[in-house]
């Protein structure tokens, strides 16, 4: 198939791509390099050094005899160029990450919320209105997040995006009806992606796309088979207080002997992925467009839920580092349970990698290796979603 990756040079974009190009597709990456600049913006780098993108591709060309096409392009903001893009690459699928990832980012102040709504809110509605304009059967891949969802504490297992509520019609008799499950966003960047549920739900039923939302866990690990054929072909790995994940955040820290910053209780449950699932669930949705029709298929691409706090501990056993409790920085709760269904994936044939494998050894070696382009002060988180919480941190 003809697959154009939006976003395709981002920590999930990038090693996708390379992943669907292995698999056998022709793969073309549309990025703008924005989360690059969002690096300089922050004045960090990536633990891991990144290539430009050319090179990255070209590097990709000679170890794998594969071709990835490289398309520089704002969606959010240049419509034309989407359009054109569509017209030129004639995609069978378009899977789309062009979207700002980082909850923290979105929170940072009322310019970083407002360009997280803005980018968000219009690339993914560009997407969506630019398929239906292009007049082809375009099966639309979206990378959303287990956010949407909410973090309270409910008493079954999330289902996968749909909820089947009962109500009492006019005449008293009980009726049943399909819903999107209820989001309760916690950031602006989860309350963009709740928003991007409903752009789809419209587009689906009303000019047919076939849309699958993977709402997504978060996602540990660095490598994959792919990216570990050439040192040049690495990914990315954010350890920063804006766009590092928690986990990969606990692995440098552990790797530098820093004390593992644990927000809060520790208390708060989430969803995690490992990145080669995250990449196999990505070609499994794209592989399987055949079954999606003017109902938007939702997947929950995750693995398995922990405890913040049981994730220090690990990884503290591993290496005898100290855990230090922090002011969360988020309006949340202190603690939360979770369950969370993900039969669909799993039915396509999903194998799960698991907490408890060797690869969290092979990531605090990996941050060992480059401990060298850690900056220790961008480690802190310091966005506050609001003014009491910074307070408190900083007496």
């Amino acid at each position: 198939m003809k697959i154009a990756v939006l976003g395709g040079d981002g920590f999930c974009g990038w090693p996708s791509s390379l992943h669907l190009s292995a698999s056998g597709h022709d793969v073309t990456i549309v990025d703008s390099l924005v989360r690059r600049r969002a690096d300089d913006e922050l004045g960090v780098q990536s633990l891991t050094p990144i290539e430009p993108l050319d090179v990255r591709v070209a590097v990709w060309k000679d170890v794998s005899g594969r071709i990835i096409d490289n398309v520089d392009l704002d969606i959010a903001h240049d419509y034309d160029g989407l359009v054109s893009m569509l017209d030129d690459v004639r995609p069978d699928v378009v899977v789309h990450f062009a979207e700002q990832r980082s909850a923290p980012y979105s929170m940072k102040s009322p310019a970083h919320k407002r360009y997280t709504a803005d980018n968000n809110i219009n690339a993914t509605h560009n997407v969506l209105a630019a398929i239906v304009q292009s007049g082809r059967d375009v099966h639309l891949v979206h990378l959303g997040t287990m956010g949407v969802y909410g973090y309270e504490s409910v008493p079954l297992d999330l289902p996968e995006g749909y909820l089947t509520v009962s109500y009492p019609d006019n005449n008293g008799v009980m009726r049943d009806r399909e819903i999107l499950y209820p989001t309760r966003p916690g950031s602006v960047y989860h309350l963009t992606k709740s928003m991007d549920q409903l752009m789809f739900q419209f587009y689906a039923q009303n000019d047919g796309v076939r849309i699958t939302d993977l709402h997504q866990g978060i996602v540990w690990g660095t490598q994959t088979a792919e990216t570990e054929q050439d040192v040049r072909l690495i990914n990315r790995f954010d350890y920063d207080g804006d766009y590092g994940t928690v986990l990969n955040r606990f692995l440098v820290q552990a790797a530098i002997g820093y004390p593992l910053t644990v927000h809060g209780s520790g208390g708060q449950t989430r969803a995690f992925i490992n990145i080669n699932d995250s990449i196999e669930c990505i070609r499994l949705a794209v592989e399987s467009g055949d079954e999606v029709g003017n109902r938007v298929r939702v997947m929950n691409q995750m693995t398995e839920t922990h405890k913040v706090a049981d994730l220090a501990d690990l990884v503290a056993d591993k290496v005898g580092a100290q855990i230090d409790h922090q002011v969360n920085p988020r309006a949340e709760a202190d603690e939360n349970a979770l369950s969370v269904r993900n039969d669909r994936l799993l039915g396509l044939g999903l194998d799960p990698v698991r907490l408890d494998s060797d690869l969290l050894t092979a990531e605090i070696e990996l941050g060992k290796h480059y401990a060298h382009r850690i900056d220790m002060s961008r480690i802190p988180c310091r966005s506050y979603w609001n003014r009491d919480r910074q307070s408190a941190a900083e007496e």
